[in-house]
């Protein structure tokens, strides 16, 4: 198989398994630690390939996503556009940000996420959503680490580089 080819599966594999890890069920108190797997992916590919990343995937995963989790049509879609978005347009600088100083930038790009899915709810007629509701961005931010060095060191074992 060529490299290209591997490229391709290797990207549409870790987008594919954002979303059933997104699909895991945590029992109830778990429930608001569960970090926004899609979300944190894309961000991986919007670092690492800037180029294979656009508006456009990042709105056809997020109504895969809507489709997957059930939710309002056109939420998760709205909600990883915005992000990746602002991704793209501070990916130079982020790319060579310390883990530390990308993961307060994940964590920003998080909480901006769940500050739109709140207007979306709210607007939808849902009541406001309880404090632990905002633990999922901290979970996602104190995971970008791993999830970054796990995703780059299967990336370079599979020999797959960025021309």
């Amino acid at each position: 198989m060529n490299k290209v080819r591997v490229r391709q599966l290797w990207f549409a594999a870790t987008l594919l398994i954002s979303l059933f890890l997104m699909l895991i069920p945590l029992p109830g108190p778990l429930t608001p630690l569960k970090p926004y797997w899609p979300a944190l992916v894309l961000l991986y590919w919007c670092l690492q390939s800037g180029d294979r990343v656009t508006l456009g995937l990042a709105f056809c995963l997020g109504v895969a996503a809507d489709l997957f989790d059930g939710v309002l049509l056109g939420e998760q879609a709205l909600r990883l556009t915005a992000m990746v978005f602002i991704a793209l347009r501070f990916r130079s600088r982020l790319r060579f940000f310390p883990m530390w100083q990308q993961s307060l930038a994940v964590l920003g790009l998080l909480v901006n996420d769940r500050i739109l899915l709140m207007l979306v709810r709210v607007f939808s007629g849902d009541p406001l959503p309880p404090t632990e509701y905002w633990i999922s961005p901290l979970v996602g931010a104190a995971l970008w680490p791993f999830l970054f060095l796990i995703l780059d060191d299967l990336r370079a074992r599979l020999r797959i580089h960025e021309a």
